[in-house]
Parts: structure tokens; sequence; C-alpha cells
């Protein structure tokens, strides 16, 4: 992982390439962040994929995050792996929800890491965070007529409730 200093040089370099791509960074749990804007995902992982000095070549994990109530709401974490010097960097695309019935959206980065098709999937299965330029965005583990993103925060708990062999008496009509 780059120390807090790499990390800033990373930023730099970063934003001279490609100006204000670059929002923040952050170290937390031993893991270097990067914070970029969504818009500007595909310039930097190409940029840190394809940069002699960097050579981030694998993505080990895409995921969302629903910071609810902080905003912008939304991130999609881009996990990379420089492989030669076994290091690892963190990349999260700040995306704010645009309310309503939008979804927020991201450029895909299939193209780049052929391994983020089943992963953009699954964040817009779970989340509802839409992936500009994917060859194939449908739900990959829910029905297709499922309705709501069941990982975000403000998705209300429910279900079928769980019968315990000690509420069985106060439940009545359970075993119908």
């Amino acid at each position: 992982m780059p120390d807090a200093a790499g990390l800033e040089l990373i930023a730099q370099e970063l934003n001279e390439a490609h100006p204000d791509s670059v929002l923040g960074t952050y170290h937390e749990h031993g893991q270097a962040c990067l914070i970029v804007d969504p818009d500007s995902i595909v310039d930097v992982l190409t940029w840190l994929r394809e940069t002699p000095s960097q050579e981030y070549r694998f993505l080990a994990s895409l995921h969302g995050v629903d910071y609810l109530p902080a905003e912008p709401r939304f991130g999609v974490v881009y996990e990379l792996l420089c492989m030669p010097r076994v290091e690892r960097l963190r990349v999260r695309a700040a995306v704010a929800d645009p309310g309503g019935h939008e979804l927020p959206e991201v450029p895909s980065v299939v193209n780049l890491f052929p391994t983020a098709e089943f992963q953009e999937r699954e964040v817009y299965d779970f989340f509802g965070i839409s992936f500009r330029g994917h060859p194939d965005l449908r739900r990959i583990l829910m029905p297709e007529e499922y309705v709501g993103w069941p990982q975000r925060r403000d998705f209300p708990m429910g279900g079928e409730p769980v019968i315990f062999t000690k509420d069985e008496p106060e439940i009545s009509g359970w075993y119908e």
C-alpha cells in the first residue's frame, strides 16, 4: 500500500493528468484510498493501470456502499492490486443520489477490467447504481420482477419472521 506521502503524490499526478478527478485521499484500516469524481473513474483507473510507475492491473473487487445520511450518498469502490509490488490501492467513486426515481449512474469499467462485468451487475442489483456502457446490465441474484434495492440503508426491513420453538405458542397459526 502506498504510504500517506505516496498516496498524495499519486493524487497530485492524477490531477495533473486529469484535472479535478481526485476529490480527496485518506488512509483507513491500513488501506490507502483515492476519492474520485464518478465521471472520471474510467480515466483514473486507466491511468493507474497504464502508467509505468503505477501498474495497478488487477481489479480484486468492485462493490457498492450506501453512506446515508451522508452526501454524496453512494460509493462505488474499486480494490486494485499491483502484483509486481504486491501493493493495494482503493479507489472510491463518490456518487450523488439524483433523487426521485432516477438511479445514480457511473461509467462501466468492463472494457478496462473484464472481471467487473458480474461485480457491476451485483452493485446494480443490490444498490440500484447504474453502470453506463455495461454490456448486460440486469439483475444477477434477485428476480427480474423484484422491486427495490435491498442493500440501501433506507430499504424497509421486513420479510417473513423466523419462528423459533420458544415463539410457537405466541404466534397463532404458524403451522398452517
